[in-house]
């Protein structure tokens, strides 16, 4: 898997301070994408060991406190990615069990693959739904038209809660 970007402090994508790692890949190609540089699997650098410790460390780091991890892209559920997310994933429950994990995708949860479902396992919100220019809405939270969802995961029950922002 290849990441296009990664940053360490973000306040932007997700609830409080976190990491925000920007996966390569994506197959909907959406009219109107605001990161179409990240459709091309073979973008960026490749994601490594390096990488997932740099993000386990930042996670854990003292100094700036941060609530979590989101993953974004391209498509974190795309197949390609989520053999690679899966291990980071379950490192930063293990290792960070504080921590939440918040992931965009342009897939639909109640159309999610079992191999989909074994990464969702470890979100805690998730968005889902391809962004539509024509439902696009400024006025919406942490999605960018009204047909995207935000689903709240309490991680006991593996039921969502649907949030309305």
């Amino acid at each position: 898997m290849n990441y296009l970007q990664y940053y360490p402090v973000d306040v932007v994508n997700g609830e409080g301070t976190r990491c925000t790692l920007f996966v390569s890949g994506c197959t909907h190609r959406c009219r109107g994408c605001y990161n179409q540089k990240s459709w091309s699997f073979n973008a960026g650098r490749a994601f490594d060991e390096t990488m997932a410790q740099q993000i386990i460390d930042d996670l854990n780091d003292t100094r700036i406190k941060r609530q979590g991890l989101t993953l974004s892209g391209g498509d974190p559920f795309h197949p390609h990615n989520i053999p690679t997310l899966l291990k980071l994933v379950k490192r930063v429950k293990t290792e960070c069990p504080n921590k939440d994990i918040w992931a965009w995708t342009g897939y639909v949860l109640g159309d999610f693959t079992p191999l989909q479902r074994e990464l969702l396992a470890y979100v805690d919100v998730l968005i889902d739904g391809k962004f539509e220019q024509d439902l696009y809405d400024p006025s919406l939270i942490w999605r960018g038209s009204s047909n995207q969802c935000v689903y709240r995961f309490d991680q006991g029950t593996a039921k969502p809660s649907v949030i309305s922002y």
